[in-house]
């Protein structure tokens, strides 16, 4: 895993010293290694980070140039079959000066185009520039474990892995985007192409982008997207939980593949379960895992069933135990995290990391199994809302759903249900696990703030995500694929490894795997209005010890409810009500931390309101009025 950063200037010239402060402000994604490219006059500019995975030698630093010196490359990921790529490369004569995926990536380049792209299985993101075309390609991995920020002004083009690599240039312009801060503050991080900062796009998943450097022109396009569904497929679920096996398997035994320690971060759950399994089962060498346990917290305590597949498995296991994390991590993680991250799960998600770092520099996780195969609850209410949707007539249920938007206190359990109950399916998906509705975020703005009604549609978005012909389940499950997985817990994952210097891969997110899910699997393998991951269970109940409860599910999370009773609540109060920014209103501030203190479920948002206060904080930035 690595930083990336470059530069590209139509007029100007790359300031070396600006530019290894923006690559180094990105050290915690490469501490082994740093380098940097120019063009001969100076308008391009390269900088890399290393953290070494891959062959360690020098070979695989970067930026990393093919012998005729035409194409430059800095690559942050993992190409998992470029072992099989370099030999199909190796046959059509190309040489080879390293044992690094980076210069498979530059080969297949050069062999096959843009075409590549198809042909890659890994996690990535990569900058290559044709110096005799005078183009830059960037590009994104299907599932975008792996981010890439871009801007783009009057002659000036610039790429980099973090947001605050951009920021690190005392010249790059801080201003809020306040439609982008809409979105946060419905979903708890920001979607798509959007960035926090105006002017500001990242590289959505699953696409690329060239920029002409000459016309001074940027096009992008997706090369993949999810496939349809195939209604023809009526397989018997043993024959799809076997197909799954051989999938999962081969995944796991090429992510595997590292020239440092791997582990497997072993929550508990049904899906790090089956990857440990897989990695047993794959591997020559005793299989490390690890866990971390909350205890005095069973809700959120998972090291029991942990520690059940450890035994049952033979592997080599790391029992980490989390106290209550001193509040001081708030500020440092606001700032690591360059975009705010409502997520609470990224305090505990970073003290594993941490730990792990300590024993493995790559880990397994079990990332993706719920969006594939239908792990979240309200896939179920999604099934059931539909036959009251056919009992309860249209009128009535715009009646139910104004009076919990207007009336039902924030943090009600089914409050965001209920509201999603109005108008068309639509409405269902849009308003499933919302942060703030559309009536509390204009509730929450300052008055000095000013958003047209307009701009305050965020629910939209994940409502947009899917064909409206395909099923809702469908529907649903795509939006959060291509929304609450890809922009929200992946960016966690990413974030939170990555600060510890660690590589975290998800065998589950392997296109192969993803492609099978989406579009071979019906929808009665996945969800029924009584269960979950069917399918996932019924492989689980042949691979798995028969004291390991398959119907259990519990996210990987932290009891930030508890805490909040002690510091924690203190310090976000504190921070909420000495802000100086005027974005928010005190009263609505001031009313949510009552509710919460009621016993109204909002740690979530409190917790969220916090993390951007932070990072406004931390990084200054300008509010537009």
């Amino acid at each position: 895993m690595c930083g990336i950063i470059g530069q590209f200037f139509q007029k100007g010239r790359c300031n070396p010293e600006i530019l290894r402060i923006m690559r180094d402000s990105m050290v915690h994604r490469g501490p082994d290694d740093a380098g940097e490219w120019y063009s001969p006059d100076s308008r391009v500019g390269f900088a890399h980070r290393r953290l070494a995975i891959i062959d360690l030698s020098p070979a695989g630093h970067q930026p990393m140039l093919d012998e005729r010196g035409r194409f430059c490359i800095v690559f942050n990921g993992e190409i998992y079959n470029f072992q099989y790529l370099r030999c199909e490369l190796e046959g059509k004569g190309h040489i080879f000066r390293s044992e690094s995926d980076t210069e498979v990536i530059l080969s297949s380049y050069r062999e096959w185009g843009i075409d590549c792209l198809q042909r890659f299985n890994g996690m990535f993101a990569f900058s290559l520039f044709d110096s005799e075309a005078r183009r830059l390609l960037l590009a994104r991995n299907r599932a975008g474990e792996k981010p890439l920020y871009y801007w783009h002004s009057n002659g000036k083009f610039v790429f980099a892995s973090e947001l605050k690599a951009l920021m690190a240039d005392p010249a790059f312009p801080r201003i809020l985007n306040n439609q982008a801060l809409d979105y946060y503050l419905a979903y708890g991080y920001v979607p798509g192409n959007m960035c926090i900062l105006k002017g500001v796009k990242k590289l959505e998943a699953g696409h690329a982008l060239e920029y002409d450097f000459e016309k001074d022109e940027v096009c992008s396009w997706r090369y993949w997207r999810l496939p349809e569904p195939n209604a023809a497929n009526k397989g018997d679920v043993d024959d799809f939980s076997y197909e799954l096996e051989e999938l999962l398997k081969d995944s796991v035994k090429r992510q595997l593949v590292a020239d440092v320690p791997v582990g497997v971060m072993l929550s508990g759950g049904l899906d790090s379960s089956l990857i440990t399994a897989m990695a047993v089962a794959t591997s020559p060498r005793r299989i490390r895992t690890f866990n971390v346990s909350f205890r005095g917290h069973d809700g959120f305590d998972e090291s029991e069933h942990a520690r059940l597949i450890a035994e049952f498995f033979g592997t080599q296991h790391e029992e980490l135990l989390a106290e209550p994390a001193s509040v001081t991590l708030l500020p440092e993680i606001a700032k690591q995290f360059d975009e705010p991250i409502a997520d609470h799960a990224i305090v505990p998600t970073y003290i594993l990391s941490r730990e792990i770092r300590k024993h493995a520099k790559v880990a397994l996780s079990g990332d993706g199994g719920d969006e594939l195969f239908g792990g979240y609850s309200h896939y179920n209410w999604i099934l059931k809302q539909e036959n009251l949707r056919r009992y309860i007539p249209n009128s009535l249920r715009r009646c139910i759903a104004r009076v919990a938007s207007d009336y039902l206190p924030l943090g009600m359990r089914g409050r965001n249900h209920l509201i999603g109950l109005s108008d068309n399916h639509k409405n269902t998906v849009s308003h499933i696990n919302l942060y703030f509705d559309h009536l509390s975020r204009k509730r929450l703005y300052s008055p000095d703030i000013r958003f047209d009604d307009n701009d305050l549609t965020s629910e939209c978005y994940r409502s947009s995500m899917s064909d409206l012909t395909y099923s809702l389940l469908r529907q649903g499950m795509e939006a959060d694929f291509r929304t609450t997985l890809t922009d929200g817990y992946l960016v966690k994952v990413d974030r939170a490894s990555m600060l510890a210097s660690l590589e975290v891969r998800a065998p589950l997110l392997d296109y192969r795997i993803i492609e099978f899910a989406y579009g071979r699997l019906p929808d009665h393998l996945k969800v029924t209005k009584n269960a979950r991951k069917i399918l996932l269970r019924h492989l689980a109940k042949r691979l798995l010890p028969k004291e390991y409860d398959v119907t259990r599910k519990q996210g990987f999370t932290m009891p930030l409810h508890a805490w909040f009773k002690g510091d924690w609540g203190a310090y976000m109060e504190s921070v909420l009500t000495n802000s100086d920014g005027n974005l928010f209103s005190n009263r609505f501030i001031q009313d949510l931390l009552s509710l919460q203190k009621k016993g109204y479920a909002n740690t979530n948002r409190i917790f969220a309101l916090t993390m951007f206060e932070l990072w406004r904080q931390e990084y200054k930035i300008q509010v537009e009025k």
